[in-house]
């Protein structure tokens, strides 16, 4: 049945690219959620609260993130002087540095990918892909 299953191809596919990512990352001191977060940080700062919804992380996870990340010297966070509540996170030159990297494996991957795949083939990749997206956020799939 795993061999038959879209859910399976896909959450298999992805547990291998998490676990490639995590080794590169830990090469520079980092997760590859670290890297995620680095690469959704706008260079004028990025309200922590919007950072959540970005990723698809919850308030926690992320706060235990971001604090994790703040004690390396890869982030700060800046009171937002438009809301005295907020918070926004802004990335330090070695934060800067990683993005780089992050940026770099990203890059080299897709490339990579891109390299060996036919065109047709990569196109109807992401045609399936937005399909499932798609068909997910209706919520078509499965009853609830």
């Amino acid at each position: 049945m795993k061999q038959k299953t879209i859910e399976y191809a896909l959450r298999s596919t992805w547990q291998l690219i998490t676990t490639m990512y995590n080794e590169k990352a830990m090469k520079y001191d980092a997760t590859m959620t670290m890297a995620f977060t680095l690469l959704s940080i706008d260079a004028g700062g990025t309200p922590s609260t919007a950072l959540g919804p970005k990723m698809g992380m919850e308030s926690t996870s992320l706060s235990r993130l971001l604090n994790t990340m703040e004690e390396r010297g890869y982030i700060e966070r800046r009171p937002n002087p438009e809301d005295g509540r907020g918070v926004l996170i802004f990335l330090t030159q070695q934060g800067k540095e990683k993005r780089v990297l992050s940026k770099n494996t990203v890059l080299e991957f897709n490339n990579g990918l891109i390299d060996s795949v036919e065109p047709e083939k990569m196109e109807h990749f992401f045609e399936v892909i937005e399909a499932i997206k798609k068909q997910v956020e209706k919520k078509q799939l499965i009853e609830y």
